[in-house]
Protein backbone atom coordinates (compact mmCIF):
# COMPACT_ATOMS: atom_id res chain seq x y z
CA UNK A 1 0.00 0.00 0.00
CA UNK A 2 1.31 3.69 -0.42
CA UNK A 3 1.56 5.65 1.98
CA UNK A 4 0.82 9.97 1.08
CA UNK A 5 0.92 12.43 3.81
CA UNK A 6 -2.93 14.22 3.98
CA UNK A 7 -2.62 16.64 6.31
CA UNK A 8 -1.78 18.48 9.67
CA UNK A 9 -4.68 19.52 12.18
CA UNK A 10 -4.73 22.23 14.44
CA UNK A 11 -7.52 23.06 16.86
CA UNK A 12 -8.07 26.58 17.26
CA UNK A 13 -10.33 28.61 19.69
CA UNK A 14 -11.89 30.31 16.72
CA UNK A 15 -10.99 28.65 13.62
CA UNK A 16 -11.98 31.13 11.14
CA UNK A 17 -9.97 33.89 12.49
CA UNK A 18 -6.94 30.98 12.40
CA UNK A 19 -7.70 30.19 9.21
CA UNK A 20 -7.51 34.21 7.61
CA UNK A 21 -4.48 34.15 9.56
CA UNK A 22 -2.54 31.57 7.08
CA UNK A 23 -4.28 33.06 4.17
CA UNK A 24 -3.45 36.32 4.66
CA UNK A 25 0.26 35.56 5.88
CA UNK A 26 1.45 32.65 3.80
CA UNK A 27 -1.01 32.84 0.74
CA UNK A 28 -2.68 29.14 2.24
CA UNK A 29 -5.64 28.40 0.12
CA UNK A 30 -9.14 27.33 1.16
CA UNK A 31 -10.47 24.09 0.17
CA UNK A 32 -14.00 23.84 0.35
CA UNK A 33 -16.82 22.83 1.61
CA UNK A 34 -15.89 24.46 4.71
CA UNK A 35 -16.45 21.21 7.65
CA UNK A 36 -18.98 20.69 9.97
CA UNK A 37 -18.77 17.31 12.07
CA UNK A 38 -21.24 15.77 14.09
CA UNK A 39 -22.97 12.39 14.88
CA UNK A 40 -22.58 9.09 16.37
CA UNK A 41 -19.58 8.09 13.74
CA UNK A 42 -17.65 11.22 14.72
CA UNK A 43 -18.38 10.61 18.57
CA UNK A 44 -16.84 7.15 17.72
CA UNK A 45 -13.65 8.03 16.02
CA UNK A 46 -13.11 11.28 18.83
CA UNK A 47 -14.24 9.21 22.20
CA UNK A 48 -16.12 12.17 23.00
CA UNK A 49 -19.76 12.41 23.24
CA UNK A 50 -21.89 14.73 21.38
CA UNK A 51 -18.83 16.17 19.68
CA UNK A 52 -18.84 18.49 16.93
CA UNK A 53 -16.37 20.50 15.27
CA UNK A 54 -16.58 22.91 12.32
CA UNK A 55 -13.65 24.58 10.35
CA UNK A 56 -12.02 24.16 7.23
CA UNK A 57 -9.01 22.71 4.85
CA UNK A 58 -6.20 25.07 3.80
CA UNK A 59 -4.06 23.83 0.54
CA UNK A 60 -0.42 24.72 1.35
CA UNK A 61 1.54 27.10 -0.88
CA UNK A 62 3.22 25.57 -3.72
CA UNK A 63 1.06 22.67 -3.63
CA UNK A 64 -1.79 22.25 -6.87
CA UNK A 65 -3.23 19.12 -4.89
CA UNK A 66 -1.48 18.55 -2.05
CA UNK A 67 -1.26 18.28 1.90
CA UNK A 68 -3.66 20.98 4.09
CA UNK A 69 -3.67 22.43 6.49
CA UNK A 70 -6.67 21.41 8.38
CA UNK A 71 -8.21 24.22 11.30
CA UNK A 72 -11.20 23.01 13.42
CA UNK A 73 -12.71 24.22 16.69
CA UNK A 74 -14.91 21.94 18.69
CA UNK A 75 -17.98 22.68 20.35
CA UNK A 76 -16.25 21.51 23.88
CA UNK A 77 -12.37 22.17 24.43
CA UNK A 78 -9.71 21.56 26.77
CA UNK A 79 -7.98 25.42 26.92
CA UNK A 80 -4.06 25.07 27.53
CA UNK A 81 -2.61 25.08 30.75
CA UNK A 82 0.62 26.63 29.17
CA UNK A 83 1.93 28.21 26.24
CA UNK A 84 3.65 25.49 23.54
CA UNK A 85 7.16 25.54 23.85
CA UNK A 86 9.40 24.85 21.45
CA UNK A 87 11.06 22.11 23.28
CA UNK A 88 8.04 20.83 24.86
CA UNK A 89 7.68 16.64 23.31
CA UNK A 90 4.96 16.17 20.76
CA UNK A 91 4.18 17.92 17.60
CA UNK A 92 6.15 21.81 18.13
CA UNK A 93 6.24 23.57 14.89
CA UNK A 94 4.91 24.18 11.36
CA UNK A 95 7.58 25.07 8.59
CA UNK A 96 6.89 27.33 5.29
CA UNK A 97 9.76 28.15 2.95
CA UNK A 98 9.71 31.85 1.84
CA UNK A 99 11.88 33.83 -0.07
CA UNK A 100 12.20 36.92 2.00
CA UNK A 101 11.54 36.03 5.63
CA UNK A 102 11.72 39.46 6.86
CA UNK A 103 8.22 40.49 4.59
CA UNK A 104 6.54 37.30 5.66
CA UNK A 105 7.84 38.17 9.20
CA UNK A 106 6.14 41.76 8.94
CA UNK A 107 2.93 40.51 7.44
CA UNK A 108 2.54 37.86 10.63
CA UNK A 109 3.45 40.64 13.28
CA UNK A 110 0.79 42.97 10.84
CA UNK A 111 -2.16 39.81 11.23
CA UNK A 112 -1.93 39.16 15.41
CA UNK A 113 1.63 37.02 15.47
CA UNK A 114 4.29 36.77 17.52
CA UNK A 115 8.40 36.41 17.11
CA UNK A 116 9.22 33.93 18.98
CA UNK A 117 13.08 34.87 18.99
CA UNK A 118 15.31 36.75 16.53
CA UNK A 119 15.59 36.07 12.51
CA UNK A 120 18.97 33.89 12.58
CA UNK A 121 21.62 32.50 9.75
CA UNK A 122 24.17 29.48 9.34
CA UNK A 123 25.97 27.95 7.40
CA UNK A 124 25.83 24.45 6.78
CA UNK A 125 28.57 22.45 4.87
CA UNK A 126 27.17 21.35 1.98
CA UNK A 127 23.93 22.44 2.10
CA UNK A 128 23.97 26.31 1.44
CA UNK A 129 23.11 29.43 3.98
CA UNK A 130 19.90 29.15 5.92
CA UNK A 131 17.82 32.02 7.23
CA UNK A 132 15.08 30.94 10.05
CA UNK A 133 13.34 32.29 12.80
CA UNK A 134 10.59 30.66 14.94
CA UNK A 135 7.27 32.74 15.10
CA UNK A 136 4.02 32.26 16.77
CA UNK A 137 0.42 32.82 15.08
CA UNK A 138 -2.67 34.13 17.11
CA UNK A 139 -3.66 31.81 18.97
CA UNK A 140 0.20 30.79 19.97
CA UNK A 141 1.14 28.02 17.79
CA UNK A 142 4.40 28.14 16.92
CA UNK A 143 5.47 28.76 13.58
CA UNK A 144 9.11 28.62 10.98
CA UNK A 145 9.39 30.16 8.68
CA UNK A 146 13.17 29.89 6.30
CA UNK A 147 14.98 30.22 3.50
CA UNK A 148 17.93 28.37 1.50
CA UNK A 149 20.26 30.13 -0.50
Amino acid sequence: MEVKFAHTNIVAKDWQKLAQFYINVFGCEPVYPERDFSGAWFDQITNLKSARVRGVHLRLPGYVDGPTLEIFTYNKQIERNEATSINKPGFAHIAFLVEDIRLICDKLLKNGGSMLGEIAKIKISGVGVLTIAYARDPEGNIVEVQNWN
